[in-house]
C-alpha cells in the first residue's frame, strides 16, 4: 500500500552538542516522501524521505544562514537530504529498525532507524493514517561536515554526534477507480 508523509504532521528534529556543555536543537520545516507499507507485511516495506535541507531552523537566524553554507550544508549545491531505505527488520509488534542510505551534501552513507509503530487511524476526512517515531545518532563528519572552531578551554565548538529524532504521519493513498479495475 502507498502513504504519503503528512508534511503538516511530521516532523525531523535534532540536537547537537555545543561548546561541550549544552545542547542546541533545530529542526527541518520542509519533510516529503512516500512510504510502501503493508501492516500484515512490515518487513516488505520502503521508505523515501527527502528534506528540504534550506529548511534548517535552530531559531537563531545568523546561525541558520551558517548551517546552510558550504561550511556545513552547503544547500545552493545540494538542496535536499534524502534517505532511501534498503531493508526493514521487525522486531515486535511495535518496533523495527529501517536500514538505509542517508545521503547529505551529495555523500551516501548506512544508517540504522529505531522505528517504534504508533498505529493506524482513521481521519475525520475518511483517510487511513499511520504514525512512526524514529531515532538514530550520526556522526556529522562521516557526511564531510567538518567546520569546527577549537575552544580555549580544550574541546569544540560543536559535537560530532547528531541526534535525530523523526515523527511521521502517514496518509494512505486511494487508489483510483481505473487503478482499482486495472
Amino acid at each position: 500500500m502507498s502513504w504519503n508523509i503528512d508534511s503538516a504532521h511530521s516532523s525531523v528534529t535534532f540536537s547537537v552538542r555545543h561548546m561541550m556543555i549544552a545542547n542546541v536543537r533545530g529542526q527541518f520545516d520542509q519533510v516529503t516522501g512516500s512510504v510502501e507499507f503493508n501492516p500484515q507485511r512490515p518487513a516488505e516495506s520502503s521508505v523515501d524521505v527527502r528534506i528540504a535541507a534550506a529548511s534548517i531552523n535552530t531559531r537563531e537566524p545568523q546561525r541558520d544562514a551558517h548551517l546552510k553554507s558550504p561550511d556545513f550544508l552547503d544547500v545552493e549545491n545540494f538542496p535536499e537530504i534524502i534517505f532511501k531505505s534498503r531493508k526493514v527488520e521487525v522486531i515486535d509488534e511495535t518496533k523495527g529498525r529501517v536500514t538505509g542510505d542517508l545521503t547529505i551534501r551529495g555523500v551516501s552513507r548506512p544508517v540504522t532507524l529505531d522505528v517504534v509503530y504508533a498505529g493506524m487511524s482513521r481521519s475525520p476526512w475518511g483517510a487511513n493514517v499511520a504514525g512512526f517515531t524514529a531515532t538514530t545518532n550520526i556522526n556529522r563528519k562521516d557526511w564531510g561536515l567538518t567546520w569546527n572552531v577549537a575552544l580555549e578551554t580544550g574541546g569544540f565548538l560543536v559535537g560530532d554526534n547528531i541526534n535525530i529524532t523523526i515523527e511521521i504521519e502517514l496518509i494512505q493513498q486511494v487508489k483510483s477507480q481505473s487503478e482499482q479495475y486495472a
